[in-house]
This record gives structure tokens, C-alpha cells and sequence, in this order.
């Protein structure tokens, strides 16, 4: 159905997928205005429903598209040999905040369809949907060695709670660089002052050097 879609030029397609996938993260699907996306993309709308019969058909592409980026330039490749849970978490935290640069409208696209209910997904996608949790949570938290925690913490609770610091710290560098060229600046004192929150994390929830509590 989006075969004459494909057949475009590189430039052409990211240019339409920038704008419809900008048009439906900012106002969702039942307010997504197909005027804005043609307006946006520079394109005729008659050629936007050449390429995708209606909106549904291209909010489902958009949706297959995303999930397929995410996998591919992001969890597949996560670490998760490496069995230090902070240390794996920052290696996923860079390549996730390099996929997030390299595409900024797909992760934001995502961020407001893992929204919705499962329930309310496209049926379609849904196998999609349930491989990219799996494969997500098993490339996170699988294969952790728990031995490096402190004794008698709970490590459910540290894990969220380390979680929650390390996603905090992506929203505010996301926050500082919005509007701005992110392959133009230097990130390397964020990235500095993210790897110093680390250890912090580490001498709050793993055993000292010494292996003691």
C-alpha cells in the first residue's frame, strides 16, 4: 500500500516522516492535521494520500517505522553481557541520547503512542509492540549481578530508583539542548557531569571496594 512511498528519494521521505511523525506527537491522532504535515513536508496533500491511502494508513507506517528504529538503533544495542546494572544503564543512557539526536521526532512519536493502552493499539502492531518490551526489559535487567548491591537493600527499589535519576538526568539534558543543533555542540561536560552522577548512584546502592555493606 505504501509501495510508491518507498520508491521516493531518501530527502523526500525523511522530509514527510519529520512531519507527520512532528504533526502526531504534538497533537496525538484524533487532532493531527493532515494540512499542517503537507504544509510542513512541502507537499501536495493529494500526493500524501498517494503515498498513504488515509491517515490511519500512515499513523500505523509511522508507528511500524518508529518501533523498528527504536529496536535496531537503540536496544539492540545495549550491552547486556556486561553485568554491572549502572554501568550497563550508562552505556543504553548514550546510545539512547545518540539514536535520540540522530532521530528526535521518532523517540518523540514513540513517547506519546507507549501512551496509550494496549487496548487501544493498532492490532498490527501490537506483536511489535510486545517484542520491543521484551527485548527491552531482558537487554536492561536481565543477567544483573545482584552480589554488587549493598546486603539487604532492595534491589527492585534501587533499580527504580536508579532508573528514575538516570531518566530524570536525559530529560534535562534534552531540556538544555532543545532548539539547539545537537551535532554542533560540545555534550562532553554533560556527559562528564552524568558519569560523576553515577557514582554517586554506586556509593548509595552497591557495596564499597572492600565489599562491605
Amino acid at each position: 500500500m505504501t509501495k510508491y512511498f518507498e520508491k521516493l528519494d531518501d530527502e523526500k521521505k525523511k522530509r514527510i516522516l519529520q512531519a507527520a511523525l512532528q504533526e502526531f506527537a504534538e497533537n496525538g491522532y484524533e487532532k493531527a492535521s493532515t494540512n499542517r504535515i503537507v504544509k510542513n513536508a512541502g507537499i501536495g496533500k493529494g500526493m500524501l494520500f498517494y503515498y498513504f491511502k488515509n491517515k490511519n494508513v500512515l499513523y500505523h507506517y509511522l508507528i511500524d517505522y518508529s518501533l523498528k528504529i527504536a529496536i535496531n538503533n537503540y536496544i539492540q544495542h545495549v550491552d547486556e553481557t556486561n553485568t554491572d546494572f549502572i554501568e550497563r544503564m550508562r552505556q543504553a543512557t548514550y546510545i539512547k541520547m545518540k539514536a535520540f539526536a540522530e532521530n528526535p521526532w521518532v523517540f518523540n512519536f514513540l513517547g506519546s503512542f507507549l501512551l496509550l493502552d494496549e487496548k487501544d493499539m493498532p492490532e498490527k502492531i501490537l506483536p511489535e509492540f510486545k517484542r520491543l518490551q521484551k527485548l527491552g526489559y531482558s537487554k536492561v535487567y536481565g543477567n544483573i549481578d545482584y552480589s554488587l548491591f549493598r546486603e539487604g537493600i532492595d534491589v527492585t527499589k534501587a533499580f527504580n530508583l536508579i532508573r528514575w535519576s538516570i531518566e530524570g538526568y536525559q530529560e534535562e539534558i534534552k531540556a538544555k539542548l532543545k532548539g539547539r543543533n545537537f551535532a554542533k555542540e560540545d555534550i562532553e561536560p554533560l556527559w562528564e557531569e552524568f558519569f560523576e552522577y553515577l557514582e554517586i548512584l554506586k556509593k548509595c546502592y552497591y557495596k564499597d571496594e572492600e565489599g562491605k555493606g
